[in-house]
């Protein structure tokens, strides 16, 4: 298999208006923050959909559990970000025989 090199691109007027804003505490730590929300919410629907893809089910045989129309379903798999309600979430973690679990991360809430 051949090597490949990953090449620096060059940075974007943004990508250096971007460098700035995170200079800036208060901006940094609420970028940080939000963007911890959307991995966690990405890697629980990529989660649900190994799960679905575990049991042999297809994003239609969800859908038909769930109540929703199929390319609902299909859309919030295939998304590349994809932003579900509680609710929805729920539903599907029930139909694929999952439920959800509140756990504390390390070192963060009270007491800490």
């Amino acid at each position: 298999m051949p090597v490949t090199r990953k090449t620096k691109r060059k940075k974007t007027p943004f990508d250096h208006y971007f460098d700035g804003r995170m200079q800036a505490p208060r901006f940094a730590s609420a970028y940080k923050a939000e963007r911890a929300r959307i991995d966690s919410t990405d890697a629980l629907v990529r989660a649900l959909d190994e799960a679905r893809a575990f049991g042999a089910l297809t994003k239609a045989d969800v859908a038909r559990q769930v109540a929703a129309r199929p390319e609902i379903v299909r859309r919030l798999f295939s998304a590349k970000r994809a932003n579900p309600t509680l609710a929805t979430v729920l539903k599907l973690a029930s139909a694929l025989g999952f439920h959800l679990e509140l756990v504390r991360d390390r070192g963060r809430g009270r007491g800490t």
